[in-house]
């Protein structure tokens, strides 16, 4: 059966009418709730807010817009500074202040989750239902060192919360959304528990047909999802908590602007968690394990038919593999005016792979493993709390980084890898030093710091170039760790009625590890890996305010700017200047809210340059988009929110894109790949 199919299944006019059914029935059911259903309505998150310095903290739950987001790396462009490189519906590859990949530090409770394709299609983001998890934590720039190696442009927690039950009991939470374009999710959050043990269930399916652009035209870019994840908890005492959890998922999606999509998305993953308080002046031990696995399937002739007149005429598929094992140790101390968590963390992640010609072909291949990385790292991270509302936030961590090369052959045709059974290692320190200070009875408060990292290149920088620089035999071999010192600081003010903040940055980035492309023939375009210095620097700032009880104005702006300066020309795939602008109504009971985005042409541009994931097109247009959010508690446990995305159904595309493929009307000139035209959305939340 043609997976495509199911997507076209069921039609979004009947989603809507089933999701409206469903939120009109507990009209009579809970109206017992009474008055109770004037509380604080949970408004349509837009921007993403500062909660301390250079740290964001949003509750993924929570309805959103654009159309709530079906993966990890969409949630994360409600917070100002970031953007994702598109493929077509679903699984961008997050983008923050315009860098990318491995200088994010993408964590889901705690644990890594590597893609597995060469060219990032599954990158983690993608295995990510963000309504399943309870908090979504963002820290800019390298000012943490708690949470593995350094990401240098910052770090990215999705966690789930620890559940505590007074007696027993059984809660149960969910949301249904239908939308345009046959977009279908379905959510679910099952609890079960008791004063010393908890059973939790998180589940989802999501769905959506090919969307039409604001032209009519089609987009390929559908998508089928689903994850579920079970946890065990024992909870012998309100300090203990011991936490067996197990989970799984797949997916399929097409894909405008790649060769091939991705017809397989299993994840299965497995963790433990123990964590204990104490009352004296240690007052904390946590301690995790993690596995994750990441199997992926690519292929030309599942979800399309293979062009002949393309670099992949025949019918081939691929199927890679990155399994991650690792673990943490943190210890937290505290005492009057100072506290501190130390700790050690490790990981290894394997990487294989299997490929052929021919439909299915590539199943009866044997698997060759081609790279293997260990990690491992000390950490401490301090606060002392001065006199006059002044602290000093500090910390520093070394990490001992290995990888292997375990490919025999490399290249078309094949030939002996020169590097093969090779391992390197690099000893990568990291540290950072704030300043804070909140002026007394002003609301005001300001920070200062600096930050230093070095990064191990990643599988997708050591492995997937086909050449590494000049005068190496390989990337592998050739392409250096980046080392990145970068110097932030910034304003925050709260008020009665608002708040508003404003970050900037600068800094320099020695070995920035760059992709330039060259023309490969038949077989596409030809990379190499290169090191060379670079400058950037930026700025954000957003803030809320409250000119009458049931109003709210909102504004954020982003902007970055980066430049090689080896070459004094600017860095690739650096994001535009953005801003965003809200007003939102809200009587406890009713809310409705707009939302105006715009974004600025970008001119500096690399040609040929970029990452693994793709490179600059060349300048992009400028566009704004307006939408339309409300929200109606129909009682105290049950909220419909609805909106419309491109209200004017204009036609544009984003700066970071990649090219649409011939394989779908295309033309052969790099084209980017529009966005989903007006798209209407309606989405019920319920708790029980």
């Amino acid at each position: 059966m043609n997976p495509l199919r199911s997507a076209t299944a069921a039609p979004s006019h009947r989603v809507l009418a089933c999701a409206l059914a469903l939120a009109l029935f507990p009209v009579s059911v809970l109206a017992a709730d009474g008055e109770e259903a004037a509380k604080t309505l949970d408004r349509v998150v837009v921007i993403g807010m500062q909660t301390q310095p250079l740290t964001f903290e949003t509750d993924p739950k929570l309805p959103r817009q654009p159309v709530p987001a079906s993966d990890g790396a969409d949630y994360l462009k409600t917070i100002p500074g970031f953007t994702a490189l598109r493929n077509g519906g679903t699984n961008g590859d997050p983008v923050l202040r315009g860098m990318f990949g491995s200088r994010l530090n993408l964590l889901t409770n705690a644990g890594s989750m590597h893609g597995a394709c060469p060219s990032r299609m599954d990158n983690a983001m993608s295995y990510v239902a963000p309504e399943t998890f309870d908090s979504l934590v963002v820290v800019k720039g390298p000012q943490t060192v708690r949470w593995g190696p350094v990401g240098s442009a910052g770090t990215v927690r999705f966690e789930r919360d620890t559940p505590r039950f007074e007696q027993r009991e059984l809660r149960a939470t969910g949301s249904l959304l239908g939308g345009s374009f046959g977009r279908n999710d379905q959510v679910l959050e099952l609890l079960a528990g008791a004063p010393r043990g908890y059973v939790r269930l998180d589940a989802n399916r999501s769905e959506a047909r090919d969307y039409d652009d604001g032209d009519g035209a089609r987009v390929p870019s559908a998508w089928h999802k689903w994850n579920a994840d079970l946890a065990l908890g024992w909870t012998p005492d309100a300090d203990t908590l011991l936490e067996l959890s197990v989970g799984a998922g797949d997916a399929w999606a097409r894909y405008a602007g790649r060769g091939m999509d991705g017809s397989q998305f299993r994840r299965d993953s497995l963790g433990l968690r123990f964590e204990k308080t104490f009352a004296g002046t240690l007052r904390k031990v946590e301690a995790n394990a993690y596995r994750n696995a990441a199997d992926h399937v690519m292929d030309n002739y599942s979800l399309r038919t293979p062009n002949p007149m393309g670099s992949m005429p025949m019918p081939m598929g691929s199927n890679v593999e990155r399994t991650t094992a690792g673990g943490r140790v943190a210890l937290e101390w505290g005492w009057q005016a100072f506290s501190l968590v130390a700790g050690l963390d490790a990981q290894r992640s394997e990487h294989r792979r299997r490929n052929a010609k021919g439909r299915d072909a590539w199943r009866a291949q044997p698997w060759s493993s081609d790279a293997d990385f260990r990690q491992r790292g000390l950490f401490a991270e301090g606060t002392w709390s001065l006199a006059d509302a002044r602290r000093v936030v500090a910390g520093a961590r070394v990490d001992r980084a290995e990888a292997t090369d375990r490919r025999a052959t490399v290249g078309t045709p094949a030939m002996a890898n020169p590097s093969f059974g090779q391992t390197r290692s690099e000893t990568l320190p990291a540290g950072f030093f704030r300043y804070e200070q909140d002026i007394v009875g002003s609301g005001l408060g300001w920070f200062a710091g600096v930050g230093h990292t070095q990064r191990m290149p990643d599988y997708w920088e050591l492995f997937s170039p086909n050449r590494g620089p000049m005068g190496s035999v390989n990337a592998f071999v050739g392409v250096q760790p980046e080392k990145i010192t970068q110097l932030d600081a910034g304003l925050q003010w709260r008020g009665a009625r608002g708040n508003a903040w404003v970050s900037g940055y600068v800094g320099r980035v020695e070995d920035f590890i760059l992709f330039r492309y060259m023309s490969g023939g038949m077989m596409g375009s030809a990379s190499m890996a290169t090191n060379v210095d670079a400058r950037i620097h930026g700025a954000e700032a957003g803030g809320e305010f409250r000119p009458a009880k049931d109003w709210t104005l909102g504004a954020s702006v982003a902007w970055a700017w980066g430049a090689n300066a080896d070459a004094g020309t600017a860095l690739p795939q650096m994001t535009p200047l953005e801003g965003r602008f809200t007003a939102a109504w809200d009587n406890g009971r009713w809310n409705a809210g707009v939302l105006l985005r715009a974004v600025s042409a970008q001119t500096r541009v690399a040609a040929n340059q970029g990452n693994v994931t793709g490179r600059d097109l060349g300048p992009s247009k400028g566009f704004a988009t307006l939408a339309f959010n409300g929200g109606y508690r129909v009682s105290e446990r049950v909220q419909l929110s609805a909106g419309v995305d491109n209200l004017f159904d204009r036609r544009y595309s984003e700066h970071l894109n990649l090219a649409g493929n011939a394989d779908f009307g295309y033309p052969a000139m790099p084209v980017r790949i529009n966005e989903p035209g007006r798209n209407l959305w309606l989405k019920l939340n319920f708790s029980l």
